[in-house]
């Protein structure tokens, strides 16, 4: 027969991280009960002659060797891998477990003073060895038993042991404790003092014992709660379906803060971390960084213009103080979600939809009530980590992630990965829900794709209690992309967020709009946007975008109007357009108002590549510098040219180009032709004439434009001593070019179209 490990002293280093630790007692091996040898549990049946009402086959205890445990009795189970013992008492024996043949029994939990979270209501008046008796119930293995325990009142210890402490010689060292009172760790209530001999002596008392601390102490169950807020009154279980469709709930004051309850970061000590006794311990300071400084701006920058102000509002990563058009899908997630977690079980949820459907948004958007829940009292405290596909470098970090949300502790993936397996299954009492949003989920498949059969497999466990929220993009990535094992794992809680409709884009649009003064946003133009957008995608994030560019198109009207210096020459041409023509398109709407026109404007910049963008933008020497190096390109039919060809090209093409503001804007000759020859403000030398400078082959700006466009790497320039006989070349296409320019007014005549 196989012999269990022989108990080993604890060193006193590990006697020091175990008390900082919160959770069970600190507990032994208990050989001296169970014995050395490994038996198999064997069931204990009830006789016929016991009880007249007894059923025969009715299991009251199980035996292992010499040891012996029945319903009623108080018992140590110790978690496998530390030192802490956790003590209960067995309520009845069931087969359903799948662990050491099947057998298991359901344990009513005594809590230490430790797994008291709440600072604020913790009694601070606990004896050493006193525990308190909890509503709280959780089945285990019969392997995790480590022996009896023996639960008395304060007056009978101090009877027994009259100096307080159980001499280290005794068989009953780390067995018997006090309990006194009862409590519910969640809200930290307890019940009145009470004399443990007079309200439990055993198996026939345990009711009577549920009853007593059930009734005097407060549970965290969901309240019906009163509020004006039809959304927060809301039970989307039991609530009448012809009642009125419930939106989103605002956020109130207390309820501002997105964060997750804070976990007070625990220390568990695995097998790495176990020093032998004669050698030196060292323990590892966390890893620290030296912050950024930061700038704190004024918030005139953002809201000293209503423009401002409405490019803030309507930028993708301002946070609303509603989400509207999602009132369904918040529900089912809420729902979903609070029963997982009141429920101390582990789910998976999959939720998917084209992007920018307001799916990551949504859940969030859950997770935040319902940690205001928490801080009411009306909900189990639970864990909350978001792990999103795009910011980690390997999907294997998602196991470093979720055990420092869970411990606070940093470790190696593979490291990670040993703890996580080990943590989820062993028991545990109370263990705390952890809620994982896995955002990104294709970004996080494997070769082997072993990230997502674990993190869909755990939460399948009987301790784990994990909650996975799975968001992704496409409804059948499951399917498509993983396989069968893993899908199945997945369950069938599945939800999908339609893409958006014309109707909610316009009220999304203009409910971040509602609080900008000024009427700076035309109605028809969030509605042509909504439409746009809605017929493509659906994409709330692209409706924004292209409202925000609108915003930004109209407010850089204004300042140009205002101050015409600010524009360059190109700009400065239409304005003397609009000047001149009273009855043209752009004087029919007020300067300054994103109108069709401008949404119009701002989808052709957001349709177009990244390139063609940044061709349209360019100032207007650039763009005769391109059109120089086409111009010389075909005459010569050579791709590369020399630079002082391509300026010789550009005077040519300004000169040909009557209809443009080259000639007045950027010709040197004509810019030198008002100086007077030998002028300080001139130039050219003393004694030099007017006809000598008009043969002067520069075009102002040309050699800014040539390193401009080098060091966007549309062109590749050769840097030389001389400054023409370098040589030039394009690194795009000619289509390119001639795409992205071929509409511009400014540029016409210039070969482009």
């Amino acid at each position: 027969m196989p012999h269990r490990a022989s108990p080993t002293l604890n060193s006193k280093a590990e006697r020091a991280r175990q008390f900082l630790r919160t959770g069970g007692v600190l507990r032994e091996d208990s050989d001296d009960e169970l014995g050395l040898d490994d038996h198999p549990w064997e069931w204990i049946y009830a006789s016929a002659t016991d009880d007249d009402e007894t059923e025969a086959d009715q299991i009251i205890g199980a035996r292992m060797g010499d040891f012996q445990c029945a319903i009623g009795d108080c018992c140590l189970l110790k978690a496998e891998g530390t030192n802490e013992a956790w003590v209960g008492i067995i309520c009845s024996f069931e087969e359903e477990d799948a662990e050491d043949g099947g057998k298991s029994a359901e344990f009513m939990w005594f809590s230490t003073d430790k797994e008291i979270r709440n600072k604020q209501k913790k009694r601070t008046d606990a004896l050493p060895n006193e525990v308190y008796i909890t509503p709280s119930w959780d089945v285990n293995p019969l392997a995790s038993i480590n022996g009896k325990a023996t639960v008395v009142s304060a007056e009978a210890f101090k009877a027994k042991y009259p100096s307080g402490k159980v001499p280290r010689s005794s068989r009953d060292y780390g067995k018997v404790f006090i309990c006194r009172r009862g409590c519910n760790t969640r809200t930290a209530t307890y019940t009145g003092e009470f004399v443990w001999e007079d309200i439990y002596s055993g198996a026939a008392d345990l009711h009577d014992l549920i009853d007593h601390v059930k009734s005097q102490t407060k549970a965290t169950r969901k309240r019906k709660r009163s509020t004006d807020d039809p959304a927060l009154d809301y039970d989307p279980v039991n609530d009448d379906k012809s009642a009125a469709e419930p939106r989103t709930p605002s956020k109130k004051i207390k309820f501002s803060t997105a964060s997750t309850p804070s976990k007070t970061p625990k220390r568990t000590p695995s097998k790495q971390y176990l020093t032998p006794t004669h050698k030196r311990v060292v323990v590892k300071k966390p890893l620290t960084f030296t912050p950024l400084g930061t700038r704190i701006l004024s918030p005139h920058h953002t809201t000293s213009s209503p423009f401002q102000i409405a490019r803030s509002n309507l930028h993708v990563s301002s946070i609303p103080a509603t989400l509207p058009c999602r009132e369904e899908e918040f529900n089912t997630v809420y729902a979903h979600l609070e029963a997982a977690i009141t429920a101390g079980s582990g789910t998976c949820i999959y939720i998917s939809g084209t992007p920018g459907t307001g799916k990551t948004a949504t859940v969030r958007e859950v997770v935040a009530q319902l940690n205001a829940s928490v801080l009411a009292e009306e909900l189990d405290d639970f864990i909350f980590v978001e792990i999103n596909g795009m910011k980690v470098t390997d999907p294997h970090q998602s196991y470093s992630l979720l055990w420092e949300a869970l411990k606070g502790e940093r470790v190696s993936p593979s490291h990670a990965l040993s703890l996580l397996e080990r943590e989820f299954d062993r028991p545990s009492p109370r263990r705390v829900p952890c809620v994982v949003l896995m955002d990104e989920l294709d970004q996080l498949v494997t070769k082997n794709q072993s990230v997502m059969y674990n993190f869909f497999n755990w939460p399948g466990l009987r301790h784990s209690r994990l909650i996975v929220l799975a968001v992704a993009n496409t409804m059948d990535l499951p399917e498509r992309t993983l396989s069968n094992k893993i899908s199945s794992r997945l369950g069938l809680t599945r939800i999908t967020f339609p893409g958006y409709t014309h109707e909610q884009l316009q009220a999304i649009i203009s409910s971040r709009l509602s609080h900008v003064p000024g009427y700076i946003v035309d109605p028809d133009a969030i509605q042509f946007a909504s439409r746009k957008v809605a017929a493509v995608s659906g994409d709330a994030r692209r409706a924004l975008d292209i409202c925000r560019r609108a915003v930004e198109i109209a407010e850089s009207e204004v300042a140009e109007e205002a101050d015409p210096g600010l524009a360059t020459p190109s700009k400065r041409k239409r304005l003397r357009d609009k000047a001149e023509d009273g009855h043209s398109k752009v004087k029919e709407r007020k300067t300054g108002q994103v109108t069709i026109g401008t949404v119009k404007q701002a989808i052709n910049e957001a349709t177009s590549s990244s390139l063609q963008q940044y061709l349209k933008s360019l100032p207007l020497s650039s763009k005769l510098f391109l059109a120089a190096i086409l111009a010389r390109t075909r005459r010569s039919g050579v791709s590369e040219c020399v630079l002082g060809d391509v300026l010789d090209e550009a005077k040519k093409l300004g000169l040909m180009a009557a209809d443009t503001p080259i000639i007045q804007e950027m010709l040197l000759t004509n810019r030198l032709s008002h100086l007077q020859p030998g002028s300080s403000a001139s130039p050219m030398k003393k004694g030099g004439s007017t006809s000598a400078n008009e043969k002067v082959p520069r075009v102002l700006a040309m050699g800014v434009a040539a390193v401009a466009l080098a060091e966007a790497g549309v062109i590749g320039l050769e840097g030389r001593r001389g400054e023409r006989v370098g040589k030039v070349r394009l690194n795009i296409g000619e289509e390119e070019i001639k795409l992205a320019l071929r509409d511009d007014g400014d540029v016409k005549g210039l070969g482009f179209g």
